[in-house]
């Protein structure tokens, strides 16, 4: 045994004598108090941070300065109560920080300056850069994983990493290749041109005797055709590596080192050149173009990085796993490529090799930091189960806002911690971030009493009570599960805890966590305490019994254990409700898996959540491309369509990885909307904001009965997503329509003038019938030569929206005046109660005043939604466009009654006039004829009343209705005119 693991273990000896007299915590510094309060603000934002804790609290301010470092950029904290590796780096992670890493500078210096003042000054955990976090999660063999993939069929076949890339000094591309065994000639797999070189870096393939020979070109320089592929029909994972530092190369098929080879060392090594064009299934053998070689095949999972990785972390791609400590300069799931229109899009169903068994006969060794020694930082590595002291780094801006919110916290207390004073809690209580002496009876008291209080002033909670709440989840998930506690003092913590968290989520609270976003990443953090909270309680929730229950109004969490010789089957969880829909499950296949693969015991964490209001606030989230690519949808957005619902399986305490079904009922059930839902799960190391959904791993099942059944081959929190689409129309009808409407809308307006010139010139007698005319057409003729110019309008802003106004109005306008005409007809052959000059007013105020106070209404209720995006009208996407199509409604409604009304007092007419003409035995046919003659002047009046853009309520049929609602309303002035020269017809 040498000194440096002689020194790991005589601290884990010395510290393991202090845990006898107090439970040990650590002393959070200013950096983890600000994380800790950015966790509290985001419920669950931050990650998992299980504490050990048992101890006097001491807030962030307090830790002595000896276990703090504030630096130009950030902050680091000395944690001097041991903890397991993996409890460190969530304990970190949990504080919106990070472990101190190896090989990066600065955490080494800040780390020597910080031990060199502290009573502490060595070991300490590290995170290995080199190396994927340790984690327990183990992956069971055999694991299936669907991904999308593209098929290169054809010679002209090629697809363009969107993607920038900086000088490389290295580089590892990784993929997953499924060889066409029909090819024999050489192939290129990716080639990556830049302007000032073009073969810079290509992989590429010579079919030899039913496998694939594979090379590398780099720089220039074509090496030899080595590596073997098998071309068995099968998907097989293909990493290649280069740097310049030494000149080593390395091709890696399956896991395993196919060929590599270390370069003589050159002193005008160059790095692979910036800005290159990266392209799949061509070599290219000019800058971007002239492609050659094609690739035919399938391709999937392409990923690209600016190290060269080692066969270690190549082993874990190869098995599925995800290299979360490695930065990728292109990622397959952000599918940020242009594909041509040749390649075709596959689902790639992939065989995940496993290590379980082999992880199971080993410990394993974590990185370990002894302190400086000859100006180099000195390394060992001790088994991940024993404790150290650790080091949290984080951000010196997000440290100084915390710090600030703590501040306004203690000296301006709310509403809320105000009322917690009178249960004798102080600011200084609830902000803690101190490890060291917090006891199991202090945090479940205070638990306890922000339950009450929570229950109580739900409504008044202020953002800055948020943040305190989270901050006291975050404590409160972190207890350790001592044998000194019972099942029941379990249930009541974790129901307090689960309240808080409902709470939390509610809609009441929505809009406050958009002003805490700045010191907290978002509210999925809920989700993550709420994980971390079970995980750690388990034991204890299953002290005597196998299944336990806990819910609040929209969360219900369960914790069930089984022994797996007792026989494999289906496990499944569903949600709150009643005949609830929302269920996940494990397949007996995969717990049999488990038994096979030596464990005894498994235990089921599940967790569903009801409102999604909360998470659905986010949008800027969720970035999933849309599916939608034929042309006959556009995509409009993409919401959280369902509840989430969550899963973790430890298989004799340890997490594991398992492959899940889950079936989830839509939120959102709209027959008039296309809805296209998409299977996924929350990614915590997606974007830095604090995570956003991602579909890796994940595949759709079925849709049945607005709900839609999923299978992801790992576990989380899953949940639908719902693309929302709407019908594309066919460019060359929209074009037809388009140029068809515009000369239809160009002869009426002609028409219409004409028509307004022949009242003025032929002196017709004025009378209210022709007042009314001379109305109807004047708003008519406006509206048309608006909507004549309305894809002028379109280029500026301003103008766009005030002819969407006008158009509005005169549109509104020509109906009111329709609506009028009706009401014309109406008195003059069904009743007349009212004077000519009573009805003109009466007219006027329908005809034009009604029209105003509907449009000022509406653009002062919906100001920020009244204009479409694309168009001068009004926005299709809101309910303001009822305020034009119910009005409309409604006149062509009163209308049509006017009309039949009309119809039917002409024909009774015209039958008692056929009677007393000719009373002889022909009278029958000379009545029809009446009928017909007298009915006929009604009918004209069609288009006059509206009554054709009844044609407009059915146009989303059939592209043949839009033709011929705009041929009846386009030529609408040949009725008017007729109108004119017949004004003075009889309807008697």
């Amino acid at each position: 045994m040498d000194a440096r693991t002689r020194t790991v273990e005589d601290h884990h000896k010395a510290s393991s004598t202090r845990q006898r007299y107090k439970y040990i915590y650590v002393k959070m510094s200013p950096v983890l108090f600000g994380v800790i309060l950015a966790n509290a603000v985001f419920k669950g934002m931050c990650e998992p941070t299980q504490s050990w804790s048992d101890g006097a609290e001491r807030g962030l301010l307090d830790v002595p300065e000896s276990d703090l470092l504030i630096q130009r950029d950030a902050v680091y904290h000395l944690v001097n109560t041991p903890f397991t590796f993996e409890q460190a780096l969530r304990y970190c992670r949990g504080q919106s920080s990070r472990l101190t890493t190896s090989g990066v500078k600065e955490d080494e210096e800040g780390a020597r300056r910080l031990l060199s003042k502290s009573s502490t000054k060595g070991p300490v955990w590290f995170e290995n850069n080199k190396k994927q976090s340790q984690t327990t999660h183990l992956v069971l063999p055999k694991q299936k994983t669907i991904l999308r993939g593209l098929s290169f069929t054809s010679k002209d076949a090629y697809a363009r990493v969107d993607a920038s890339f900086p000088p490389l000094s290295a580089v590892s591309v990784c993929l997953r290749v499924q060889w066409d065994p029909r090819r024999n000639d050489v192939s290129t797999v990716f080639s990556y041109a830049a302007r000032a070189f073009v073969n810079e870096f290509q992989l590429r393939g010579k079919t030899d005797d039913r496998k694939v020979r594979l090379a590398l070109l780099i720089k220039g320089q074509h090496h030899r055709h080595k590596a073997e592929l098998p071309v068995d029909g099968e998907w097989h994972h293909v990493c290649v590596t280069w740097r310049s530092s030494d000149g080593f190369w390395a091709i890696y098929v399956d896991g395993q080192t196919g060929d590599s080879e270390r370069g003589k060392a050159r002193g005008n090594a160059q790095d692979i050149h910036e800005d290159g064009i990266f392209i799949l299934g061509q070599d290219q053998d000019t800058f971007g173009g002239n492609f050659t070689e094609p690739f035919f095949g399938n391709l999937t999972d392409l990923n690209v990085w600016g190290e060269a990785l080692e066969l270690e972390q190549v082993t874990a791609l190869h098995t599925c796993s995800q290299l979360t400590n490695h930065t990728a300069l292109f990622r397959w799931q952000d599918w940020s490529i242009t594909v041509h229109q040749s390649v075709q899009n596959v689902s790639a169903t992939l065989t995940c090799p496993g290590s379980l068994k082999s992880t199971q006969k080993r410990e394993e060794e974590c990185e370990v930091f002894n302190g400086w020694s000859d100006r180099q930082p000195q390394y060992s590595t001790a088994p991940c189960t024993h404790t150290l002291p650790f080091i949290c780094r984080v951000s010196k801006d997000h440290y100084l806002k915390m710090k600030n919110l703590k501040e306004s916290l203690t000296s301006n207390p709310s509403s809320f911690m105000q009322s917690l004073m009178q249960y004798g809690v102080n600011a200084g209580d609830v902000l803690s971030d101190a490890v060291e002496g917090q006891s199991w009876t202090s945090v479940s008291r205070l638990l306890n009493v922000s339950e009450q209080v929570v229950l109580k002033e739900q409504k008044q909670l202020e953002d800055r009570d948020m943040v305190s709440l989270m901050h006291v989840l975050s404590r409160a998930a972190d207890l350790p599960s001592t044998v000194n506690h019972s099942r029941r003092d379990a249930e009541r913590l974790s129901q307090s805890f689960i309240t808080i968290a409902d709470s939390l989520i509610s809609q009441e609270n929505v809009s406050k966590w958009n002003s805490i976003r700045e010191v907290v990443k978002g509210p999925m953090a809920v989700m993550q305490t709420v994980d971390r909270m079970v995980s750690n309680l388990n034991s204890l929730l299953t002290d005597d019994t196998d299944s336990v229950q806990i819910h609040s109004n929209n969360i219900k969490l369960q914790v069930q254990q089984k022994l797996l010789s007792e026989g494999s089957h289906v496990s499944a969880f569903c949600g709150l409700d009643v005949g609830n829909h929302d269920c996940i499950s494990v397949s007996a296949a995969n717990m049999k898996e488990l038994q096979n693969n030596g464990f005894k015991k498994v235990t089921l964490l599940n967790t569903w959540y009801s409102s999604v209001k909360c998470f659905s606030e986010r949008e800027e989230n969720i970035t999933l491309l849309p599916i939608v690519s034929d042309g006959s949808h556009r995509h409009v957005r993409t919401v959280l369509g369902s509840s989430v619902i969550s899963s973790t399986v430890l298989a004799d305490g340890q997490p594991i990885s398992l492959a899940i079904n889950f079936t989830l009922q839509h939120k959102i059930q709209n027959s008039s909307l296309n809805l296209t839902p998409i299977c996924s799960f929350w990614d915590f190391d997606l974007m830095p904001e604090g995570g956003g959904w991602s579909t890796m791993g994940c595949t759709f099942i079925s849709t049945k009965n607005n709900s839609t059944s999923c299978f992801c081959n790992h576990t989380t929190n899953f949940a639908l997503l719902l693309q929302i689409s709407e019908v594309q129309p066919n460019p060359d009808h929209q074009t037809g329509l388009q140029i068809f409407s515009l000369i239809g809308s160009g002869v009426s307006l002609c028409g219409l003038i004409f028509t307004f010139i022949l009242f003025v010139a032929v002196g017709v007698p004025k009378s209210d019938r022709t007042t009314v005319h001379k109305n109807l057409i004047v708003a008519l003729a406006v509206a048309q030569l608006l909507l004549i110019f309305s894809d002028w309008a379109e280029g500026n802003q301003e103008a766009c929206w005030l002819v969407t106004a006008l158009l509005h109005l005169f549109f509104l306008s020509s109906f009111c005046w329709m609506l009028v005409e009706g009401l014309l007809l109406w008195s003059k052959v069904v009743s007349v109660n009212i004077s000519e000059e009573r009805r003109m007013k009466l007219y006027y105020v329908l005809g034009w005043g009604v029209p105003v106070v509907i449009v000022a209404v509406t653009l002062a209720a919906t100001l920020d939604r009244y204009k479409a995006q694309q168009y001068c009208w009004l926005n299709l996407q809101s309910h303001v466009i009822w305020a034009f199509a119910g009005p409309v409604l409604f006149v062509l409604a009163v209308n049509a009654v006017v009309l039949f009304r009309v119809v039917m007092v002409t024909v009774a007419s015209a039958r008692r006039r056929a009677k007393m003409l000719t009373p002889s035995s022909d009278s029958k046919l000379h009545t029809l004829d009446l009928t017909w003659a007298a009915t006929r002047p009604v009918l004209i009046l069609l288009p006059v009343l509206g009554l054709t853009w009844l044609c407009g309520v059915l146009v989303h049929l059939s592209v043949v209705v839009a033709y011929l609602f705009i041929t009846l309303n386009a030529f609408q002035v040949t009725h008017d005119t007729a109108i004119i020269f017949n004004h003075d017809f009889s309807l008697q």
